[in-house]
């Protein structure tokens, strides 16, 4: 069974900084395809960024494109993948909650639809100040 756990959320004043993290875990996480998507009150999910397998691949959406930075990381142990969200420069319109999406079949990294991912996270809220 796939966990994603999400952290890192919270208020922030426009122009400033926040850091997300999903810990997964799983028979074959480092073979996950993760992304990060968000939801804004009365919006659809939308796709943010996505990591392919073995974080050498990255893709934007381009409304976060070049203020926001996705990577990810495999313990030391091998026993927990962790992907990250690096968001600058925050606006009041970034303001949603963030879901960490895992693909856990397959080797297709580009992927941008929430129909893509097969695991979800149970979300963390980013809020920004205007």
């Amino acid at each position: 069974q796939v966990q994603l756990i999400e952290s890192g959320g919270g208020l922030v004043q426009t122009g400033g900084s926040l850091r997300l993290s999903c810990a997964t875990s799983g028979r074959t996480f480092s073979t996950y395809t993760m992304g990060w998507f968000r939801q804004a009150p009365g919006k659809e999910r939308e796709f943010v960024a996505t990591i392919s397998w073995n974080g050498g691949r990255t893709y934007y959406a381009d409304s976060v494109k070049g203020r926001f930075t996705i990577s990810s990381t495999i313990s030391r142990d091998n026993a927990q993948k962790k992907v990250y969200l690096q968001m600058n420069s925050l606006k009041p319109e970034d303001t949603a909650v963030y879901y960490c999406a895992a693909k856990t079949s397959g080797t297709a990294w580009l992927l941008t639809t929430t129909s893509d991912f097969d695991s979800w996270g149970q979300g963390t809220q980013v809020t920004v100040s205007s």
